[in-house]
């Protein structure tokens, strides 16, 4: 298993999709479900934070007169 940090968001959301379905179905052990929510969790931290980085750089695209494209400034909070 590689560590949560070094994972992409496609590479976390697949892990955490499949952590969900076994969690779902409910046939692990309890001990192995505890270790699976926690690696869960780890995961969705990851992608919030991927997804921050990727919403940091994003620019809106600014319009001038007649609605002529201009340039672009930073995404509002």
């Amino acid at each position: 298993m590689s560590d949560v940090k070094d994972l992409s968001f496609e590479e976390a959301i697949k892990e955490l999709e499949t952590v969900v379905g076994q969690l779902e179905r409910g046939d692990v052990a309890l001990d192995d479900s505890i270790a699976l929510y926690e690696r869960g969790a780890a995961l969705k931290a990851r992608c919030e934070t991927k997804l921050k980085e990727a919403e940091e750089k994003v620019a809106k695209i600014t319009l001038g007169e007649g609605g002529t494209p201009q340039g672009t400034a930073q995404l509002d909070d």
